[in-house]
């Protein structure tokens, strides 16, 4: 997992990456969180909407209860993990057929994710990595691989 070690070594600047490793999700988890970091998972062939994401999303974060499940909500919370200082790995398997099957939300879904980790305050914590794991369209995202 070298590419991941560079992000939490401080070689390579959180963000949205594409990521092609093989890894077993319940590995990726005990690597990122034996890194300090919290770790979040989304199942994008179960999560094809935008709906299905952003429910998927907030079960992955942990977000509360009020959460509403719409786009200014997710801004929102992921702003609270950044005010907590929450260092933060999103694991997104699948995405490429919800970025296929609604490109306009998608396009909004990775903005917003874009965002908040180029947000982050490097200094108090709140760092954010989004790992875009599997087959989807072209996007002008590197590769952490």
């Amino acid at each position: 997992m070298s590419g991941l070690s560079g992000v939490f070594a401080g070689r390579r600047p959180p963000g949205i990456y594409r990521w092609h490793a093989a890894y077993d999700v319940s590995d990726v988890r005990h690597t990122v969180e034996h890194a300090g970091w919290r770790f979040g998972y989304v199942d994008g062939w179960l999560a094809e909407t935008k709906a299905e994401f952003l429910d998927a999303v907030g079960v992955a974060l942990d977000f509360p209860d009020y959460y509403g499940r719409n786009f200014d909500a997710l801004n929102d919370c992921l702003r609270d993990l950044a005010d907590r200082g929450d260092d933060t790995v999103l694991l997104w398997d699948g995405w490429g057929p919800f970025a296929r099957a609604d490109e306009q939300a998608f396009a909004v879904a990775l903005r917003i994710l874009t965002e908040r980790a180029e947000a982050a305050d490097h200094e108090r914590g709140g760092r954010f990595l989004v790992l875009l794991r599997g087959a989807g369209p072209d996007l002008d995202v590197p590769s952490l691989d």
